[in-house]
């Protein structure tokens, strides 16, 4: 076991303000004996938050960042006029000091992408992309990327998400030879918009990727692949329409055991909710990157702390996830 490993938090990103990510670290601490938290945000603040909840400061570090990044910042305008900026003060840490493992942000996903290629890029630079990893319905997973970070995407950068998006799924979750497919509006290589037709042929003649051609929506969580490729617009629709039809089938189903007086029922609806609930769930993992970089959302509750920072310490009980990955392309 590591002991501990330490993550830096931009405390400042979360929708619901600094103190629901200084209250989850303190939640981490008490649960994770092998985790440290680096703080980012505002010094004073954070400090006199800690010693309200009884912090074990022998495992936590302040680093001061007046200012703070907007969901209203344009990503270049953010990382030149606010480098002191709660984020990118973590993004530098994380890319400099040696003893810092990974780093969670709720904050604008857009700063946060353009603060981890100027800061953590790796030698031979790539288009790093937003991910998510959801469920299907055979019991397997699939890879989303892009989710978000990158709204109007090239050829060249999908082809990036996908050789990422397989290196991440190979790694993490074992799989051999992960299966690719492109979202598309019919299986039929003709199908497709611009976009996806140019991206076509560039990862049917890459050797690298186990490409299996288009997919469509009704098809994208059957388990038939295991990387899912396409622009952050589409993957950003794709995760919340699944996101909004498994919230609303599970408050059917809590409206249905509360009218039938149904224990059972009822049971089945709290599981799922406990399962389900994305606020405390973690976040997208940014690929690409030298070193793991979580962009939270926005809305987390303090949960999410715990749940990421088990994940790292997962990660980092098997080391050579992100060795092998710094060479993805």
């Amino acid at each position: 076991m590591i002991s501990p490993i330490k993550v830096v938090i931009d405390t400042k990103g979360s929708d619901n303000g600094p103190s629901v990510f200084i209250s989850g670290a303190a939640l981490a601490l008490k649960k994770l004996p092998d985790i440290a938290f680096v703080l980012v945000g505002d010094e004073e603040f954070i400090a006199e938050e800690c010693s309200k909840l009884d912090m074990p400061m022998d495992r936590v570090e302040i680093l001061d960042a007046k200012d703070e990044v907007t969901n209203f910042d344009k990503p270049g305008d953010a990382i030149f006029k606010k480098p002191n900026s709660s984020m990118l003060v973590a993004l530098k840490a994380l890319s400099e000091r040696d003893d810092l493992f990974g780093m969670i942000s709720a904050g604008n996903t857009g700063v946060l992408l353009a603060g981890g290629m100027r800061h953590l890029s790796k030698e031979r630079r790539v288009r790093p992309c937003l991910s998510a990893v959801l469920p299907c319905q055979d019991g397997s997973f699939t890879c989303l990327v892009d989710t978000g970070a990158t709204i109007d995407c090239t050829p060249e950068m999908l082809h990036h998400f996908a050789l990422l998006g397989s290196e991440f799924m190979r790694d993490t979750y074992r799989i051999e030879n992960p299966k690719v497919a492109l979202l598309s509006n019919g299986a039929e290589a003709s199908k497709g918009n611009a976009l996806v037709k140019e991206t076509f042929p560039i990862l049917a003649e890459d050797e690298r990727l186990c490409f299996i051609g288009n997919i469509e929506g009704n098809r994208a969580l059957s388990g038939e692949c295991d990387v899912l490729v396409c622009d952050g617009f589409a993957g950003n629709q794709v995760f919340k329409v699944t996101e909004g039809t498994a919230t609303r089938i599970i408050t059917d189903i809590v409206k249905y055991a509360k009218r039938e007086g149904s224990n059972e029922v009822l049971a089945l609806a709290n599981h799922l909710m406990s399962v389900y609930d994305i606020g405390s769930l973690g976040g997208g993992n940014i690929l690409g990157l030298k070193k793991p970089v979580i962009k939270a959302r926005g809305n987390s509750g303090e949960k999410v702390i715990t749940s990421i920072s088990q994940m790292f310490l997962n990660i980092a009980q098997n080391k050579e996830i992100f060795d092998t990955a710094k060479n993805t392309i």
